[in-house]
C-alpha cells in the first residue's frame, strides 16, 4: 500500500472521544507532518532535522509530507481539514501561519482559529546580498547607493514577506529601491552573480557557503538581532532600528485537539529542540531553536498576524 493510502486509510472514520483519540496517537501510530512549502526551503530541512528525534522520543513515525502550492495555502488546508486526533499535524512557516492572512485574497482558513499551537520550532532570517565584487560593501554603502540613484537599484524578491521587507526598507531609509519579481531565491541569486541584478533577499542557509566561496557578499539581515551562526553579518536594525522579520517555523495541528495530547508534544519538541546534534545540524543552515510551548506560541501567531495586517495596510500592499 502506498504511504499516502495507507495514510488516508488509517485516517478513516476517527470520530471517537478525545480520550480515545489520545490513546489512539500514543499507540505508535505513525504521524503524517506536511509542510507546506517546497523541498529544499528552511521550512522543510527545519522540518527533517527535527523530525527524527520527535519521532523518537514519541516513539511514533514521522512521515514528512511536502504539499506545497499557493503559499503554503494547499498544505494547510489538509491539515485544517484533519481529525484532531494528534497524527496529521504540520510545521509551517511564517507565511501559512501569519503573513497569508494580509497576503492571500479570500484566504479560506484563519491561522488563528482554524489550527492547534503546539510549539514553535526554529527560527532563521532573510539576508540582503550583492555580488562578490560589487563596489557596495556594506549595508551604509547599500543605503547611499540606493539615495543616489533613486529607483535604479534593482532587488529580488519572491515573496510577499520579502516584497514587505523591501517596501520597509524604503520608508524606513527613505530610499527607491526598484523591487523586481521572481518565482524564487536561486533565480535571482543567479541574477544577481551575472549582474542583472544589484541585489537580492536570500535564505541564509545556502548563502553561506557562497559567502564562503567568494561569490556573493552578506550586507546584512532582516532579523532583529544578528544571527548567533552568522556573528559577522550585521542586522539591518543596527542602522534603521526596529526593523524585524525573522523567519519562524512551528508544528501546528487540526483545532480542537485534546490539551494533553497537544502538552505531551509540545514537551517532546521541548527536549529536542535542547539536543546537540539538533542544534548543530540547524546551526549549519544558519538557523537555531526557537522555544514557545502551545499558549506562549497561540499569542505569538496572533501578535505575528496583527503586525503584518499593520505593516501591509502602511506599505498599501494589497491581497492577491
Amino acid at each position: 500500500m502506498k504511504t499516502r493510502t495507507f495514510l488516508q486509510a488509517m485516517g478513516l472514520g476517527l470520530t471517537l472521544p478525545a480520550s480515545q483519540l489520545f490513546a489512539q496517537s500514543a499507540s505508535g501510530r505513525p504521524i503524517r507532518m506536511v509542510v507546506p512549502l517546497p523541498a529544499g526551503t528552511s521550512n522543510d530541512t527545519s522540518t527533517r532535522a527535527i523530525s527524527p528525534p520527535l519521532s523518537q522520543l514519541l516513539g511514533q513515525a514521522i512521515f514528512v509530507d511536502n504539499k506545497a502550492g499557493a503559499s503554503g495555502v494547499i498544505g494547510t488546508m489538509e491539515v485544517v481539514r484533519a481529525q484532531p486526533d494528534g497524527l496529521t499535524l504540520m510545521c509551517g512557516s511564517l507565511s501559512p501561519l501569519a503573513t497569508n492572512v494580509a497576503f492571500v485574497k479570500n484566504l479560506p482558513y484563519d491561522p488563528r482559529k482554524d489550527l492547534t499551537p503546539i510549539a514553535a520550532t526554529t527560527v532563521t532570517n532573510h539576508v540582503l546580498l550583492v555580488r562578490a565584487d560589487s563596489p557596495i560593501k556594506t549595508f551604509a554603502d547599500f543605503i547611499a547607493h540606493a539615495k543616489r540613484n533613486p529607483g535604479k537599484v534593482s532587488i529580488g524578491h519572491s515573496t510577499s514577506v520579502v516584497q514587505l521587507q523591501i517596501a520597509s526598507l524604503n520608508k524606513m531609509a527613505g530610499i527607491e529601491l526598484l523591487p523586481v519579481p521572481y518565482k524564487g531565491v536561486p533565480p535571482s541569486v543567479v541574477d544577481v552573480l551575472g549582474g542583472v541584478l544589484d541585489a537580492t533577499m536570500g535564505n541564509p542557509g545556502p548563502t553561506i557557503e557562497m559567502v564562503k566561496g567568494g561569490k556573493v557578499r552578506a550586507l546584512a539581515v532582516t532579523s532583529l538581532k544578528r544571527n548567533p551562526n552568522t556573528p559577522d553579518w550585521p542586522a539591518i536594525s543596527e542602522t534603521l532600528p526596529g526593523f524585524d522579520f525573522s523567519s519562524w517555523n512551528a508544528i501546528v495541528g487540526p483545532a480542537n485537539m485534546p490539551r494533553e495530547l497537544v502538552n505531551k508534544i509540545a514537551s517532546a519538541i521541548a527536549q529536542v529542540q535542547k539536543q546537540s546534534a539538533l542544534i548543530n545540524q540547524l546551526a549549519a543552515e544558519a538557523t537555531y531553536p526557537l522555544v514557545m510551548g502551545p499558549d506562549e506560541l497561540k499569542a505569538f501567531m496572533a501578535a505575528e498576524v496583527a503586525k503584518y495586517l499593520r505593516l501591509a495596510k502602511e506599505s498599501n500592499l494589497q491581497p492577491e
